[in-house]
């Protein structure tokens, strides 16, 4: 049991650094690094230099390499050797979409970024693989741990799209959510592995306003989304650069991202005065708490002090913690209802 606990807490602390990956890719502009999926520029490892990716006289190329030519991406469609000059018979046009730029940079940033992914993935595995051995005596582990493998490799393939799209909107949007349903998977196997709180008691109120929480809060990362969106169009706009005026003309949602995270800590604050007032202390919930005004910080300084570094992929990082540790609370709460502990 310790060691499948093990392989559940890696996976959920690997697949968190995927979510910050993620958000600094997005936030550094690095979506489209790698043209291609899953190599980049056709390579195992990425060029580091735009000499790499641009047509070499007397060069060995390989299948599905790609180049830059004539601002466009073009690949080898078969093993050749060059001469002294390019023949096009030899390579075709990429067509999945029309971003040809290199930047070595973001080259290296969405790299990092799929790699850790590949560790998620092969974390993911393990834990399943270590899962089988409950099949017969506890078969919802080895259910969550599928669900959890299932996830990981539609992950893997909504990435490929989002690369393919040139990173439409909505694509990274569900790549997000999917990112934040793998996780509160993850929170329930572990919740399944450890053994209940002691001290924390089924109350049908605290339980209601918990799922209520959760709720809002998925709502809260969705409208985020939306807020994302326009932000990046504006970065696009001002080239990355004069942040103050990224929202100087916020749309709608944004008004009301922030007035329902005022409302989502009110109703946790319910919940840990309730909590304070049945003498239980929950350290999950003290979690969750301490998240929501790291949360609540991290907005205040994205708007009123221009996006500072790393605030962006950490914002987006704390509510996939939230989440996360929401659903491991609501599934402790609800375990010890069905184990007859009530108040």
């Amino acid at each position: 049991m310790r060691k499948i606990k093990t392989l559940t807490i890696a996976s959920i602390v690997i697949v968190y650094i995927v979510i910050l990956a993620g958000g600094t890719v997005r936030m550094t502009g690095s979506g489209m690094g790698c043209p291609d999926w899953p190599k980049c520029f056709g390579y195992l490892i990425p060029p580091t230099d735009r000499s790499d990716i641009q047509w070499k006289k007397n060069y060995n190329y390989k299948k599905n390499q790609i180049i830059i030519f004539n601002d466009s991406l073009i690949y080898a469609n078969k093993d050749f050797k060059t001469v002294d000059s390019i023949n096009r018979e030899n390579w075709s046009n990429y067509t999945k979409h029309d971003y040809s730029k290199f930047n070595v940079y973001h080259t290296w940033i969405e790299y990092i970024n799929r790699l850790i992914g590949a560790i998620a993935g092969l974390s993911v595995l393990l834990l399943f693989i270590n899962s089988l051995k409950f099949i017969k005596k506890k078969r919802s582990i080895t259910i969550l741990a599928f669900l959890s493998l299932t996830g990981i490799l539609f992950q893997a393939w909504l990435g490929k799209t989002v690369v393919d799209s040139n990173l439409l909107a909505s694509k990274i949007t569900i790549h997000m959510v999917m990112a934040i349903l793998i996780v509160s998977v993850l929170f329930i196997l572990l919740s399944k592995l450890n053994e209940k709180e002691s001290n924390l008691v089924f109350n049908r109120y605290v339980s209601t306003l918990t799922l209520i929480s959760l709720i809002l809060l998925i709502i809260q990362v969705l409208s985020g989304t939306e807020i994302r969106q326009f932000i990046d169009i504006e970065m696009l706009s001002y080239n990355y650069s004069e942040k103050s005026k990224w929202l100087i003309n916020p749309p709608k949602s944004f008004y009301f991202h922030r007035s329902f995270s005022i409302i989502i800590f009110f109703i946790n604050s319910l919940i840990f005065l309730k909590l304070k007032k049945m003498i239980i202390v929950s350290k999950t919930f003290n979690i969750i708490m301490i998240l929501l005004v790291i949360q609540l910080l991290s907005g205040i300084m994205m708007y009123y002090f221009n996006f500072p570094f790393s605030t962006q992929p950490v914002h987006l990082l704390i509510s996939s913690l939230i989440i996360g540790f929401q659903v491991y609370f609501y599934v402790l709460l609800n375990n010890n209802k069905t184990h007859g502990i009530k108040n």
